[in-house]
Order: structure tokens, then C-alpha cells, then sequence
């Protein structure tokens, strides 16, 4: 049988080949990018064999196969890593719980050892746990609090490789209201600390509206239920405030808005969210990730509208498929998982999509398309849910197999196998300088990277030349005056565009979004604790379910920098 051969950039082959291809003991690849996306296509089509026979497995290996090797779809990395060999733990997100005792504290990290181990990320809620110097058993003075437990998780976690790949990702979240919670916010100033953690503050409505008519908010004790002091709600934004414009973190969580999305409040009430904040989870939840390559679906200046609700509901049901083949890490998360079946479909290469319809990321078409594209692909998603439902049996309380479909994940590695934008983001810089682990086992390569879309104008303008690349490297896009001033507008970079539009962009996305976004709202160097309050704001009025911000140059550690900005 002849398969489509996929076309890979030499970067997307480097990252196949050191860190997804099979290897044998000397750790050579044994497959090629075509036989690991046929090895996935081939393991999750045997969930068909349940409902249809073996020709029906057949049938759908090779329709997933084409999703795949076409790039119009690509699952969660451990999909692809995994599926049909080894551990074959196929999902990216688990929540696991933390109750307010040295018992459960550490039964949930052996918990979590044994899910980073099978290749997942962790996210967990510290708001449970006591404050530091609280009482225990009538011993007053003695409790280590939160952020002491956070610790000693990143110290043992840190030594654990996701199934021998990669290190794991870790969330750590407490609530606004916590006793502890000025220390949880001032934890990652100091350098290097909490290296396998990204933390995100629980926010409610009601810390942000005592924060804008500038009143007082309730500090609780999460032991006895209350109220322990108050604090000047500006004080407390204020840090926040400072944390995130010195190192990016913490992030926020509009926990409220979380939990009113939740289908299913009232029996399985929301825990904490994975690694990147976009998959809330109930306790011993897990959820496996897909995104749809949104670059794929321009045609002739517009839209593929009936290209991509087939490729939605085949994505669908592929993400089905993977839950019914998947083995889950512990005997709970598989109870759980099963019960909600939650799935996430997201996108990515949305700015690329942009670039070849000539629409401009900081624009209202842009907000307007990406309302469209949303709502096309929660309809069609919900659709193709309801469908297998029927089929296959709905979701407790609900017309349809998934608890929730769609989640929008940053698609770091996938992006770059797809040659395309990550996420929901706009492109980083035209030319960049990136930190790229080929090998786990080295520290990681900085290459220069041409943004492949930007390449492909300049190529057909009959620009792409070294001249022109000097040019761009020194003095950016605008030194282009060989472009249409129109597409040079349309070439608009991440530090170019305002926050005000990264913020409107995500919301225009979380609108039909069931879970949340993944989006970071890029800063220049320059800006002050006044722009970073404002973004804060204008995140919580548009509905957005959190936000993350990132100063340039705010970090020794920065992934992507960019060398076509002056």
C-alpha cells in the first residue's frame, strides 16, 4: 500500500528524528516520519474494531494517517510518541488532588512520579493546604505551608523524565484568598527557583471588582473557613503586578469563569489545569490534545469552510479513538477519564493563516475570523461528539460522547513539525534565534529560524535573497520597500502588536472555546507595571478564562529571540 509521503521541513525532520522516531539500543531512528505517523494512524484505528470490524479499522488508519502526514491535524506529543509502542500513554494533561494532610500530599506525588513517567504533565491546586505557621494536630507554629510542599514537588519531579523523553511540566495554583498567597506570588523572583513549575493565582470576580471600586478583600483560612485578615485588594494586584512584569509569572486564572463553563459542576467539580493553564480537569481527570492546522485551509485568498469541518470531524474522532486505546497511568485517572471522555481539539498556524489571506493580526478582521473559525469548529465538533454518542454511548447528563471538545494548547513542538505558527499566537519574529533540545541528553542548540511563511512571500516576489535577509535581520520588514506597504502591514510580528489585540484575539477565540486558551500577550522591555494592570483588566472584562504576559528580555532563560526587530 503507498502511503503520502509527508513534507517536512529540515527542522521538523531534526525534531522527528532525535525526539519521536523509534530507535533502537544504539539510539538510531528505526522509522521514518512516515512509518511513526502510520504506526499512530494504525494503533488508535483498532478503537474501531469495537463498532465495526476490521475493515472499518482499515478504513479509518487511513483516512487518520492522511490527517497526519498531510499536517492538517497533528495529536498531543505523546500520541505520537507513544501510540503503538512502549508505555503507550497517549494523553498530555492529568489534574491530580491535594488534600490538606502529609498523607495525601505524598500519595498524589508518588501519583504524579508515576504520570510523569508515562509521559504526561501535572497540575495541582495548593489552596487545600494549610498556611504556613498554622496549627497542627493542637500544635500551633508548625505547618509548612503551600509553597514548602511546592517545593519539595519540583525538587523530586526534577528527576523525573517524561517516559525517558523529556523532563515534565508542572502547574502549581493557589487561590487568591489563601493565607500564603503573598509568598506563593513573590516564589519566583529568586532565579532558578521552581525551574519543573509554571504557577497561576486562582483569581475571582470578586477580588477583581473589590480591586476597581478600590476596596478591601478576605484572606480565609483553608482550615477553618475563616476570615484570618483583610488586605487592600490594590496592594495585592499590585504584586501580581510586579512578580509578572519581572519574570512572567505567576499567571492568572479567572477561576469564576472556569468553573461556570464546567458542563458538569455539580458532580465533577474542576481541580486545577494542566501545565500551560488551557485543560481545567476534575480531580484524576486527564484529557489528550489535538490541533487542527488552520495554515492548511487557505485556498485562493479565503477560507476552505467545507475542507475544514471535515477535517474537524475526523480530528473528533480520532481524539475519541485515542481515549478508547489509551493505558492510563493509575486505576483512577482511567475511572475518571472514562466518565467524561473529555477531549480537547484546538488550532495552530493561525497567523500564518493571516499572512496568506493578507489579514493583519492586530485588526477587526482578524477578531472576526477567528470568531468564525471557533464557532465553526465547536459546532462541528459538538456535531461529530453527538454523533459518536449515538453510536457509542453519550457522556452522563449530556447529549454527547465528550464532556468538553474544544481546548486551545500552545502547540510548541507541533507547530514546528508542522512548519507553522504556534497556537493562536502571532508569529514571534520573521527571523528569529531559537533554543531547540534536539537531544535530552545535551543542552539545547540555538538556531536561527526563517519564518517559513514569510520565506515563501519573499519568494514569491522574488526577494529571497541574503541582501534582502541582512536587511530584515537589521532593520525588520520595514526596511522592505520592495513589499506593498498593504502586506507589509500584514507581516506584523509579536512585540509589533499591541496588547490590547493579543487580549482580543484570545477572547475572540475563548468565546466558542469549551475549556480555555493557551496565549502569551507579548511585552517590549519597556513596558511599565502600568501596562501589564491594564492587560490584567481588559483580560477579565473580555472573558477570558486567564492570561499570560511575558516581558522581553525579562527572563536569562528566553526561548525565542528575535533578531529582525532594531
Amino acid at each position: 500500500m503507498k502511503l503520502l509521503e509527508p513534507k517536512l521541513s529540515s527542522t521538523a525532520e531534526k525534531i522527528l528524528c532525535r525526539r519521536y522516531l523509534k530507535k533502537d539500543s544504539t539510539g538510531d531512528p528505526v522509522e521514518t516520519p512516515r512509518e511513526m505517523f502510520w504506526r499512530v494512524a494504525r494503533y488508535v484505528a483498532q478503537a474501531e474494531r469495537r463498532w465495526g470490524g476490521q475493515d472499518r479499522v482499515k478504513d479509518w488508519a487511513l483516512k487518520f494517517y492522511r490527517l497526519m502526514a498531510g499536517l492538517e491535524f497533528l495529536p498531543n506529543s505523546p500520541t505520537l510518541l507513544y501510540a503503538g509502542r512502549g508505555l503507550k500513554q497517549l494523553s498530555a494533561c492529568f489534574v491530580l488532588p491535594l488534600e490538606d494532610s502529609l498523607d495525601s500530599i505524598f500519595t498524589t506525588l508518588k501519583q504524579a512520579v508515576d504520570v510523569q513517567w508515562a509521559g504526561g504533565g501535572t497540575g495541582f491546586n495548593f489552596s487545600k493546604l494549610r498556611p504556613f505557621g498554622d496549627s497542627v494536630r493542637g500544635f500551633s507554629d508548625v505547618a509548612a505551608g503551600p509553597t514548602h510542599y511546592l517545593k519539595v514537588f519540583d525538587s523530586a519531579l526534577g528527576r523525573v523524565m517524561q517516559g525517558g523523553v523529556r523532563h515534565g511540566a508542572n502547574m502549581g495554583m493557589l487561590h487568591i484568598s489563601h493565607p500564603d498567597i503573598e509568598k506563593f506570588i513573590r516564589l519566583k523572583r529568586k532565579k532558578g527557583t521552581l525551574a519543573n513549575f509554571n504557577l497561576s493565582v486562582a483569581v475571582s470576580d470578586k477580588f477583581m471588582e473589590s480591586y476597581l471600586r478600590g476596596g478591601s478583600f478576605s484572606i480565609i483560612s483553608p482550615r477553618t473557613g475563616k476570615v484570618v485578615r483583610k488586605v487592600r485588594s490594590e496592594q495585592l494586584f499590585d504584586q501580581l503586578i510586579v512578580s509578572a512584569w519581572e519574570t512572567g509569572e505567576p499567571g492568572l486564572l479567572f477561576w469564576d469563569r472556569i468553573r461556570e463553563a464546567n458542563p458538569l459542576k455539580e458532580d465533577v467539580p474542576l481541580e486545577a489545569t494542566n501545565p500551560c493553564g488551557e485543560q481545567p480537569l476534575g480531580a484524576y481527570e486527564s484529557c489528550n490534545l489535538g490541533s487542527v492546522n488552520l495554515a492548511r485551509f487557505a485556498h485562493g485568498g479565503k477560507v476552505s469552510w467545507e475542507k475544514l469541518r471535515g477535517v474537524v470531524c475526523q480530528a473528533v474522532r480520532f481524539l475519541n479513538d485515542v481515549i478508547e486505546v489509551n493505558n492510563f497511568p493509575l486505576e483512577q485517572i482511567k475511572r475518571n477519564t472514562l466518565r467524561t471522555r473529555k477531549i480537547g481539539l484546538g488550532v495552530m498556524g493561525l497567523a500564518h493563516l493571516f499572512y496568506k489571506l493578507k489579514i493583519a493580526y492586530n485588526s477587526a478582521r482578524a477578531e472576526d475570523l477567528v470568531e468564525k473559525l471557533m464557532k465553526l469548529i465547536k459546532e462541528e465538533g459538538t456535531r461529530a461528539s453527538y454523533q459518536l454518542g449515538k453510536e457509542r454511548g453519550m457522556v452522563s447528563g449530556l447529549n454527547r460522547r465528550n464532556a468538553t471538545i474544544t481546548t486551545i494548547a500552545p502547540t510548541g513542538s507541533l507547530s514546528l513539525i508542522a512548519g507553522v505558527s504556534p497556537g493562536i499566537e502571532p508569529v514571534f519574529s520573521l527571523i528569529n534565534r531559537a533554543d531547540i533540545l534536539w537531544d535530552v541528553q545535551k543542552s539545547p542548540v540555538n538556531v536561527e529560524l526563517i519564518d517559513p511563511e514569510f520565506a515563501n512571500i519573499l519568494k514569491r516576489h522574488h526577494l529571497f535573497t541574503e541582501e534582502i535577509l541582512r536587511r530584515v535581520r537589521k532593520r525588520g520588514v520595514a526596511s522592505l520597500k520592495e513589499l506593498p506597504v498593504s502586506l507589509r502591514k500584514v507581516l506584523v510580528t509579536a512585540y509589533e502588536i499591541d496588547p490590547s489585540w493579543h487580549i482580543r484575539i484570545q477572547a475572540a477565540a475563548q468565546k466558542y472555546t469549551d475549556n480555555a486558551v493557551s496565549k502569551t500577550v507579548n511585552f517590549p522591555k519597556t513596558a511599565t507595571l502600568g501596562d501589564i494592570r491594564h492587560a490584567y483588566i481588559l483580560a477579565w472584562k473580555l472573558r477570558c478564562k486567564g492570561i499570560t504576559i511575558y516581558r522581553d528580555g525579562s527572563r536569562d532563560d528566553q526561548v525565542l529571540k528575535s533578531v529582525d526587530r532594531f
